[in-house]
């Protein structure tokens, strides 16, 4: 039985910059620090017992972006994506 998913929709714009960690125990690259201004839009994500997940979609250019995004708009869905940049820090 395929489990239902509730996107988390925001009410305002959150602009919010953070880092990657290095996890020791897992050795990848898969700890996200997480913003405040995320904790305090959306106070369900500490709910240690509640599960959540995401979607990734990483556009190889702006062109494929563009698309997926127009794909959004006509289908009108209730939430819009995150937008997340990576970054390597000198």
């Amino acid at each position: 039985m395929e489990s239902q998913k509730q996107t988390l929709i925001p009410r305002t714009k959150i602009d919010s910059e953070g880092k990657i960690h290095y996890s020791e125990s897992f050795q990848a690259w898969n700890t996200l620090k997480i913003k405040k201004e995320l904790f305090t839009e959306f106070p369900q994500l500490k709910e240690k017992r509640s599960k959540f997940s995401y979607k990734l979609t990483y556009c190889r250019n702006p062109d494929e972006f563009e698309k997926e995004i127009k794909d959004i708009v006509k289908k009108k869905n209730k939430a819009t994506p995150l937008l997340l940049w990576i970054f390597k820090e000198e």
